[in-house]
């Protein structure tokens, strides 16, 4: 029997961390098939929600080997910003048990690489004493990391908060930056979890290499600056490995419910509109994002959920999804809201197919918070963009959307409200949906969808890295001779 490269994937507790770094597993195995024999270590916040367990269950049944780390349990003070790096510190001595004991008691092979979750850098130190390689699986874009290598730079030679600045900051290869559209954790230096971005940005230098799921072609100018930084030893070399993407899910009857709404409706004619599975709205904006639809006259497909002053409220709910969605989230739109929209629009409560939805031909724009997931299914899809940001690094990626890649339309916050008024959502709906500026939007993002296609073929550029990436991996001299 052919002898397998071992490889041990340390994942983040949070969902969609650990679906993001399952995908890549996943093509690896598709790619190069019984060559591998991977262990994916699974850290659990307080307990382990149903979509964990779902993936889990994803990974299993291709015979990966997985470790379920003892829950985490945090201070109940701990701020939604601290929760998972300080759940990631607190998991590391599982994590090193969990290594130690692949490395000791594995008898046909011996581990060769780890690639772990950019959260568990402290992984990578670890990895130098075993004598392996060590990867930093990226969940963002590879402009987003650029800040990360620049990170320690801005914050010796700017002074006071980055919010302040009136001009924007530059970096190679990337499209000027406000600071206020900075990573939040940027938005106040004195903070602690501004710290844990400095220590996480000068942790995964100490790995061999970093994997993005991005390619190439959408990055070109931000992957050309990186290229030239491996080439002088400032940072590890950089993977464009993307776009990998999580594959359609099978149906319930809800599901099945919107998509047979979209099939009836015509081609490019309907805003999908959705905040991501962590992402929440308050009331306030809820109102007006309803209103502003009902106004457009646009047809539209609304993933509506109980709205939250919070923004990131469900993003940290990690080991509860549904914690906010205790009541009908319906309830909390506009008085005859729903009435007046009923040939007009489709609401579903909680949770949509997303995957499905972009897909499908009647879909013609997407509101985002411009999550790296949901930007890259617009790109695959060829689905023009609103960004919407609402936390992380989400205000970051909707300025290279905006002004960099040009592909989408970015509504403007009004200053006194905070919110984005019915008026101004109308505004950029009609904007995008009927104006010139939207086509030529949709054809700059079918250049990008065909460019992306491209990247994933038998030889294209993000395959060919992948291929290089295994070629590494197997001629390593990991086994025990036994």
């Amino acid at each position: 029997m052919e002898r397998k490269t071992h490889i041990a994937v340390v994942s983040a507790p949070i969902v969609s961390h650990q679906i993001a770094i399952s995908n890549f597993i996943k093509k690896l195995l598709q790619l190069h098939p019984n060559k591998f024999h991977i262990t994916f270590i699974i850290p659990v916040l307080e307990s382990l929600s149903n979509a964990s367990k779902s993936t889990i269950a994803s990974l299993s049944s291709l015979n990966i080997d997985i470790i379920v780390l003892p829950p985490v349990n945090l201070p109940q003070e701990t701020v939604p910003t601290l929760k998972l790096p300080l759940a990631m510190s607190l998991t590391m001595p599982s994590i090193l048990d969990a290594l130690n004991s692949i490395t000791s008691t594995t008898k046909t092979s011996k581990l060769v690489a780890i690639v772990a979750d950019y959260f568990a850098y402290e992984v990578f130190a670890f990895a130098k004493k075993l004598n392996i390689l060590s990867y930093t699986y990226f969940p963002s874009s590879a402009t987003v990391l650029s800040l990360c290598f620049h990170s320690t730079l801005l914050d010796e030679t700017i002074s006071g908060e980055f919010r302040d600045l009136k001009e924007p900051i530059k970096m190679p290869g990337c499209v000027p930056i406000q600071g206020t559209d900075l990573p939040s954790s940027f938005q106040d230096r004195t903070s602690e979890s501004y710290k844990q971005f400095l220590l996480r940005s000068k942790g995964i230098n100490l790995c061999d290499g970093i994997l993005v799921n991005s390619f190439v072609e959408l990055e070109s100018e931000a992957v050309e600056a990186m290229n030239e930084g491996s080439i002088n030893g400032s940072h590890p070399p950089v993977y464009m490995v993307g776009p990998i993407m999580q594959k359609n899910s099978d149906n319930n009857q809800n599901e099945s419910q919107c998509l047979s709404w979209l099939d009836e409706q015509k081609p490019n004619s309907v805003v999908f509109v959705s905040f991501g599975s962590g992402g929440t709205i308050s009331q306030n904006q809820m109102n007006e994002l309803a209103l502003g639809l009902e106004l457009s006259s646009q047809k539209f497909l609304w993933v509506v959920r109980e709205p939250n002053d919070i923004a990131s409220a469900n993003y940290f709910a990690v080991s509860k999804p549904n914690l906010l969605g205790q009541e009908d989230p319906l309830c909390f739109l506009p008085k005859g809201f729903v009435e007046r929209t009923k040939k007009q629009g489709f609401l579903v409560a909680n949770w949509a197919p997303q995957v499905e939805i972009l897909s499908n031909k009647a879909i013609g724009g997407f509101v985002t918070q411009c999550g790296w997931f949901s930007t890259l299914e617009c790109v695959v899809n060829g689905v023009p963009i609103i960004a919407w940001p609402l936390f992380a690094e989400q205000r970051m990626i909707a300025t290279i959307l905006a002004d960099g890649i040009k592909i989408a339309i970015r509504p403007k916050i009004d200053n006194v409200s905070g919110v984005v008024g019915k008026g101004e959502i109308v505004n950029v709906l009609k904007r995008l949906m009927e104006g010139d500026e939207g086509v030529e939007i949709l054809r700059r993002i079918k250049v990008l969808q065909d460019a992306a296609a491209a990247a994933i073929k038998v030889d294209g550029s993000s395959i060919t890295i992948i291929s290089q990436l295994v070629t590494k991996w197997t001629s390593m001299k990991g086994y025990n001779e036994n």
